[in-house]
This record gives structure tokens, C-alpha cells and sequence, in this order.
């Protein structure tokens, strides 16, 4: 399935999904123009089709505590499909990473990082990225800002 096959129910559905979970079956079936079977039939057909992955919750990282996040480029020293495997294994065991990105440009893999203070990210620095495997260069960014997270994708 993909957003040609979809008509404009099926774009409330997956809009509204998008927005918040947490809504009621029947509001979103009144906002799509369906029945409540109707609704669930195409949600539940969207799940199995990986279309609609999964549901979670957006969690606030300042009060959790991690009030910096870090943007980090790294370069791998060789090009092969066992450095790439073994970066990305290591990288998978790391929790402050909250994504990996295999890039293509300059450098090989953008990071998002987050971290409690300046100190806490030079900890996360020196004991998990500088020894992540395979590293040629790293650098890091500070975010100072967020301006726009967590969008949803355009389903228009």
C-alpha cells in the first residue's frame, strides 16, 4: 500500500493517527466520513501492511533530564559492508544515540545524541562514540534550538 492507493479517508485517518494516537476510534471515523467498522478495517489493514508501523509516546527530553542534543558526523576508516555492520550493531547498544543515519557526502553517518550537560556529553563522547568501531573522525554540533520536531509525514 502506498499514498497513491489511498483515497482521501484513508489521508484523515492516517493524518489524524499522526497527530495523536490516543483518539477515539469514533472521532476519527467522523472526521474520515466512516462508519466506526469501516474506520478500524482500514486502520487495521494499514497495520498489516506496515503502512501504519507501530504507536508510542512523544517524551519530553528536557524534563526527563537530557537538556542537550548533539548533531555528530562520523567518517568510518574503510568503506566495506563489515565496517558499516559492525558500526551500526555497536551504535544499536548506545541509548543516548536516538538515531543513526548512513549518509552519503562528506561523512558517513549523522547521529542524534542527547545528553544531560556539557559533562555528561564528553562522558558519552569518551566512553561510547570514541569507541564506537571503525572511527576515522567524529564531529559534534550542538543544537541550540529546536525549531521543528516530530512532524508527521505530508499525507496530502
Amino acid at each position: 500500500m502506498n499514498l497513491h492507493e489511498l483515497d482521501k479517508s484513508d489521508k484523515i485517518i492516517l493524518k489524524t493517527l499522526q497527530s495523536s494516537a490516543q483518539i477515539p476510534l469514533t472521532d476519527i471515523a467522523a472526521k474520515a466520513g466512516l462508519s466506526p467498522s469501516t474506520c478500524h478495517r482500514r486502520i487495521k489493514a494499514m497495520e498489516e501492511t506496515g503502512l501504519i508501523q507501530g504507536y508510542g509516546a512523544q517524551l519530553n527530553r528536557k524534563q526527563l533530564g537530557f537538556a542537550n542534543e548533539f548533531f555528530v558526523e562520523v567518517s568510518l576508516a574503510a568503506q566495506t559492508e563489515e565496517a558499516f555492520e559492525k558500526f551500526e550493531k555497536a551504535v544499536s547498544r548506545v541509548p543516548e544515540i536516538l538515531e543513526c543515519h548512513l549518509m552519503s557526502g562528506q561523512f558517513d553517518y549523522l547521529l542524534r545524541v542527547v545528553a544531560r550537560d556539557a559533562e555528561d556529553y564528553e562522558r558519552i563522547h569518551r566512553t561510547r562514540l570514541a569507541r564506537l568501531p571503525g572511527l576515522q573522525r567524529i564531529q559534534s554540533s550542538l543544537a541550540l534550538r529546536t525549531v521543528k520536531a516530530g512532524g508527521g509525514l505530508p499525507v496530502e
